[in-house]
Parts: structure tokens; C-alpha cells; sequence
């Protein structure tokens, strides 16, 4: 009897694993779907002055270089979308073509997002500290999805998945800034300007929490 429950658990757990990594994924996903409606249409949906420089909202100078922050968080929202599909074993294995070609966007998309980062950042109206933790940022997505690309062009395919789980950490890190920087109890507790830069702090030691979590 002991022996033949030892036999039956495996494939017990292995289905509750498998279901809690769909409903980590769908959270995921329904997160990031919330995130975009709420911070990244506005942009598209009132193209004008007032909405790009709106005090709580965006900045004293993203009217002025909303091209390249329209490429910063379109490449971002394409990223944040496609890359909790590219953790699906099933799309894997079924759809290989559909997973590498939703791959190479998700980099191309990632590369765009970074170098309208860094413009970005230099030109920053909220100051050095927000401007170098926005390159930094941007820097480890780069290092990250570029290391991703690399082992997978050498056939490295699990040293390929865990530099992607690496890169959509740090995608998601704009995520959980915003979350930490928006809502209670963090927005009643800090000036804007401390939240902000305490707010990017967090998502840096997220990521790397979660990452050091995944080892």
C-alpha cells in the first residue's frame, strides 16, 4: 500500500504544479493587461500636450519627445504582453515556429524600448537619481534578453529559459513600480519625488529577489 501511494503521488503533484503554473501565468498576464490599459493607452488615446505633460501622469517634457516615448512604451506593452506566452510548455511544444517568431519580437520589442530608455533617462525632468536608475534598468533588460538570444542560438535551451525569465522579471519591474508608486499604503506614506526613487529602488530588488529565487 505505502509503495503503490508513493507511485501515485508523482503524477498528482506534477498536475498541481502544472496548474499552479497556469494560474502564476494567468495573474501574470491579467496584470499586465490592467497595466497597460490604465498607463500606457492614455497615450494613444489623448495624443495632445496636456494629457503627455500631466503633472500626476507623465512629465514636464514628454510632449516634447513623444516619439521617443512612444517607442519606449510600445516596445514595453508589446513585451509585457507576448512574454508570459513564451513560458507556456504547451505553446512550445506544439507551436515551436509560433513560439520562436513571438520570441524574436519580444526581443525587438525589447530592444526598442531600451534605447528610447536611455534617451529618456538623459533627458529626465525628475532628476540624476531617477535618470541613472532608468539606465540601469534598462541596461540589465538589455543584458538579459541579449543573453537569453545568445544561448539560444547555441542550443543552451535551459540556460536560454532561465536568462528569459531574467529579462521578463526586469520587464515587469515597470509593473511593480507603478504598483508601489500608485497605490496605498506607499502613496500616503512618501513625498512624490522620495516614492518615486524609492519606487525604482524596489523594482531593481524585486527583480533580483525573484531571480535569486528562481536559482
Amino acid at each position: 500500500m505505502s509503495s503503490s501511494a508513493q507511485v501515485a503521488a508523482p503524477p498528482s503533484s506534477s498536475r498541481s504544479n502544472r496548474w499552479l503554473k497556469i494560474l502564476a501565468l494567468a495573474a501574470v498576464l491579467l496584470i499586465a493587461v490592467s497595466f497597460v490599459l490604465r498607463f500606457v493607452f492614455r497615450y494613444y488615446l489623448h495624443y495632445n500636450e496636456a494629457a503627455f505633460t500631466d503633472p500626476l501622469l507623465g512629465a514636464a517634457n514628454y510632449w516634447r519627445m513623444r516619439g521617443w516615448l512612444l517607442l519606449h512604451i510600445t516596445g514595453g506593452m508589446v513585451a509585457i504582453l507576448i512574454g508570459p506566452w513564451q513560458f507556456s510548455r504547451r505553446l512550445r511544444q506544439r507551436h515551436l515556429q509560433l513560439h520562436r517568431l513571438s520570441g524574436r519580437v519580444y526581443l525587438i520589442a525589447v530592444t526598442c524600448a531600451c534605447a528610447a530608455a536611455f534617451r529618456l533617462a538623459i533627458a529626465t525632468t525628475f532628476g540624476k537619481a531617477w535618470g541613472f536608475g532608468l539606465c540601469a534598468l534598462a541596461l540589465a533588460w538589455l543584458t538579459t534578453s541579449s543573453m537569453a538570444y545568445y544561448a539560444i542560438r547555441k542550443r543552451q535551451v535551459s540556460i536560454h529559459r532561465e536568462w528569459m525569465v531574467r529579462s521578463y522579471v526586469v520587464t515587469f519591474a515597470f509593473v511593480t513600480f507603478r504598483i508601489f508608486n500608485d497605490y496605498p499604503p506607499m502613496m500616503t506614506w512618501l513625498p512624490d519625488a522620495d516614492r518615486a526613487k524609492l519606487g525604482a529602488l524596489f523594482g531593481h530588488l524585486t527583480g533580483i529577489g525573484l531571480d535569486g529565487h528562481q536559482r
